[in-house]
Formats: structure tokens, C-alpha cells, sequence
């Protein structure tokens, strides 16, 4: 009986490590490269990524027949707050009063590099994200992470795309624009809140001209939102 255990437990143990292998893990120097530097910034990962490490697909849909990879687009610098847990509440408190709260039906678990360490999505909170209407119709959402201490400041980052209810296509909530839904996130902050608009970031994530995968209507900039008070 023990050895028939021991030989159960011993496939299990297989099939996990088979499991593990089956979606593994991008190697460092290709997490490096997929990284970059802006003056005054720490080193900023240019996409969000899926849970498997790799950058995140839309949930495998396609856009002009091509698979897509979900870009960076904001990022936040907060002078004022006085540890991570005020700099989540601040940027989250601010997103709020800018239109974006915090919504079901959306998917989850992504994560983003800023200074070289992994920063899960927050909040943590299984399908959710940040949307300035609910899943069931059009919408603008987001994805933060962070908060990363550099400088004095507290920085995140975020993903921001808009996507339209398909419900006759495979995958029901399609890509429409994400030069759209960070413009319109960063609008509406720089006018409701303390985090003002400074600057457009380069983050070299615009993929032109790639037979194999496309940034949509990505232009390549993140949006610079910095609070001071």
C-alpha cells in the first residue's frame, strides 16, 4: 500500500513539474531587453504582463489578423505619499474621482516590472479592474501596479485600453483602442485630480511593421501623471 502511495504521490509530483514546464517562464535577459530607462524614472517594464511572465495577448484575440501585446501606457509619480499603502489609496481614491472605479468582470492577475522587481495588479481582488463603466458595455480599464519607491516618490504604472461587448463574436469583450482609453484616463485626472499631466514617455513599445504580433494603435508614449500635494 505505501509503495503504491509513493508511486501516486511520485506521478503527481510529475505531472506538475510537467504542468509548470508546459507554460515556462521568460528568461531574464528577455525580461532585460523588454525594459527601459527614461530620464528620471526607474527602469520601467514596457508590458503588462499575463500570469505566465510573458507579455499580456488580449486574451488571445487578434486585431487586423495579428495577436496583440498589451503596452504600458500611464505612469504615476507621487511625491506626497507617505508609504505604499497611502500611495495605493491616494492613486486609487484619485482614479475614482476621475471615473474609474473599481468593477467586476474583467480579468486579472497581471503583473508589470518598475525597477527591476514584479509588481502584481492591485487591488488584488479576483476579476476586477479599473473602468469607467461597467463590463456589460463599451468601456475605458485599467490595470495598476506598484508602488515602487524611487527618488523620494512613489511610482506605479498601468495598462489602459478601451475594448467593445461583442456578444456575437468568440471573444466578447474585443480590442478597440488604447491610445483612447489612456487618453481619456489621463484627461480626466489632470483636470479632477492632484496627479497633472507632465510629460508623454517613450517606452520603445510600439511594434510597427511586425508580421507576427501588433500593439494596435499603441503610438509607442506613456502618459507622465506626477502629484505634488
Amino acid at each position: 500500500m505505501k509503495s503504491r502511495l509513493l508511486g501516486l504521490g511520485c506521478c503527481a509530483l510529475l505531472l506538475a513539474g510537467c504542468a509548470r514546464l508546459s507554460a515556462p517562464m521568460p528568461p531574464p535577459a528577455l525580461l532585460a531587453a523588454e525594459a527601459v530607462r527614461p530620464a528620471g524614472l526607474p527602469e520601467l517594464g514596457k508590458w503588462m504582463l499575463a500570469p505566465d511572465g510573458w507579455p499580456a495577448r488580449w486574451l488571445g484575440a487578434t486585431y487586423n489578423g495579428k495577436p496583440l501585446h498589451e503596452p504600458v501606457n500611464v505612469i504615476f509619480v507621487d511625491y506626497t505619499a507617505r508609504s505604499p499603502d497611502d500611495a495605493t489609496n491616494r492613486l486609487l481614491r484619485a482614479l475614482a474621482a476621475a471615473g474609474f472605479a473599481v468593477r467586476h468582470g474583467h480579468s486579472s492577475g497581471y503583473s508589470a516590472f518598475i525597477g527591476g522587481r514584479r509588481f502584481e495588479q492591485f487591488p488584488a481582488t479576483h476579476a476586477t479592474a479599473l473602468s469607467d463603466e461597467p463590463f456589460e458595455v463599451n468601456n475605458n480599464h485599467g490595470r495598476l501596479f506598484g508602488p515602487c519607491l524611487f527618488n523620494g516618490a512613489y511610482i506605479c504604472t498601468a495598462a489602459f485600453s478601451r475594448e467593445r461587448v461583442a456578444p456575437l463574436e468568440e471573444v466578447k469583450h474585443a480590442y478597440e483602442s488604447f491610445n483612447r482609453a489612456r487618453d481619456t484616463v489621463v484627461q480626466n485626472l489632470d483636470r479632477k485630480t492632484t496627479f497633472k499631466l507632465t510629460a508623454f514617455v517613450p517606452l520603445d513599445n510600439c511594434l510597427l511593421g511586425r508580421p507576427d504580433v501588433t500593439t494596435g494603435d499603441h503610438d509607442g508614449l506613456a502618459a507622465l501623471l506626477v502629484a505634488r500635494e
